[in-house]
């Protein structure tokens, strides 16, 4: 892979990162588009290192909050004195967070007994072989920002009241029910599985379709795909020493790409909180159609010829 390979793929994953379009599902089209095929898993892992970098960065006043509060918790605990339904605040947003992780523990479940895990079907799904899977999970990434944000606004409707003549209206919720962490939670997993289907966009739509205002919805989106980001990146770096795969990699890509995709996944986190604010979502709504259309097609034409059209090569 060379520089350039590395900084195209690093501009595409810290832009799609964030913009509820699918980073994985780009990232496989990219990659098919380009012809890039060693080495992928390792590549990808840490582009997402990243774009993790990049929301560190700028959430790392709420992030030491929460870490505050992590400690808080633990110290509720050893007192006896830790009621989750009695959680508020920073203390809520942590203990939600944690629950929200539970759910990727399900990539480790053996699809059939002594056959391959979730994970590695996730790892399958993500070669760049065939972009139909990415096609349709873009197009369900479009569906599901659509039904997100009609439901937002559904919910402010309704919640406008009339009192002795004056219309008062009801504050969407700020703090995260533990079915909402799980349903959002789950929504990360299938994310992880299926390459295309938006993990922002898709866990944000959750928390709007639930009643939780914007910014807690995004913030939570965020923040809970640091561990889980954090956490891949340790086992593929573990499988990269144990394999001996990391010793035939050109880290010099490797670097240039990570560092690209976490200086563009900063401006993209700024983007996105401006254009969800601004009501403004419709263009990803309508972009995600688009392309997952595209690609369904040009999935389709490939299988038939079984020749990538971009590279002509054999699939």
């Amino acid at each position: 892979m060379d520089i350039l390979s590395a900084i195209i793929q690093g501009i595409v994953q810290g832009l799609t990162e964030f913009l509820p379009v699918s980073s994985s599902g780009h990232l496989v089209l990219a990659q098919h588009i380009l012809g890039v095929r060693e080495n992928n898993l390792f590549f990808n892992v840490m582009l997402h290192t990243g774009t993790l970098l990049a929301v560190i960065a700028f959430y790392h006043k709420k992030i030491l909050a929460l870490i505050k509060a992590f400690f808080g918790i633990v110290k509720d605990i050893l007192k006896g004195e830790f009621r989750l339904r009695k959680l508020s605040g920073d203390k809520n947003f942590t203990a939600m967070i944690i629950m929200g992780l539970l759910p990727l523990f399900l990539l480790f479940l053996p699809i059939a007994p002594g056959k391959m895990s979730i994970k590695d079907l996730a790892e399958n799904l993500s070669d760049g072989s065939c972009i139909i899977i990415p096609g349709i999970f873009l197009l369900i990434t479009s569906l599901l920002l659509s039904i997100g944000v009609k439901s937002y606004k559904m919910n402010a409707k309704n919640e406008i009241e009339k009192k002795s003549g004056k219309v008062f209206t009801k504050d969407k919720k700020s703090y995260i029910s533990v079915c909402d962490a799980l349903l959002i939670g789950f929504t990360q997993f299938l994310a992880a599985v299926f390459p295309g289907l938006s993990r922002s966009g898709s866990t944000l739509s959750v928390g709007l379709m639930r009643g939780i205002n914007k910014k807690t919805a995004l913030e939570y989106s965020f923040i809970l795909g640091i561990p889980a980001v954090f956490a891949a990146t340790l086992l593929e770096l573990k499988e990269a020493i144990q394999s001996g795969a990391i010793y035939d990699i050109d880290m010099v890509p490797v670097v240039v790409g990570m560092l690209v995709s976490a200086i563009v996944g900063f401006m993209a986190i700024k983007l996105f909180k401006w254009l969800l604010n601004t009501d403004k979502m419709n263009i990803f709504i309508i972009y995600t159609f688009v392309v997952g259309i595209l690609t369904v097609i040009v999935g389709i034409v490939e299988i038939i010829n079984k020749v990538n059209i971009f590279t002509g090569e054999q699939l």
